[in-house]
């Protein structure tokens, strides 16, 4: 999809333990979203959804306990070719989108 023209934003975390276990949270402003997910493409093509996340809050999205990545997936994770949307009903294609740019430190320390 094109970017799409809105003031809202969002930012969040990502990890991934050793087990390719994911613990993400969204947090954003401005927006009515109705889903939100993590999705596997680089920056500036779209992709299929890897992880779905709940509404946890007014404004917060997380993922669901013990949601796994795989193999693929968390290499695609590690390369910087996932990324969160987030869905409205004006833009069913994503009104917000970011980047997950991994850390690269060891995570469960």
């Amino acid at each position: 999809m094109p970017p799409v023209n809105t003031s809202a934003s969002g930012m969040g975390t990502v990890s991934v333990d050793e087990d390719k276990t994911v613990t993400a949270k969204i947090t954003t402003q401005g927006i009515g979203g109705v889903a939100a997910h993590i999705h596997e493409a680089p920056a500036g093509s779209n992709g299929p959804v890897i992880v779905p996340m709940e509404k946890t809050g007014d404004n917060e999205w997380s993922s669901k306990p013990g949601q796994k990545l795989t193999d693929a997936q968390y290499e695609a994770y590690k390369a910087g070719r996932t990324y969160f949307n987030v869905h409205t009903p004006q833009n069913k294609g994503g009104e917000i989108r970011g980047q997950i740019r991994p850390s690269g430190g060891s995570s469960g320390y």
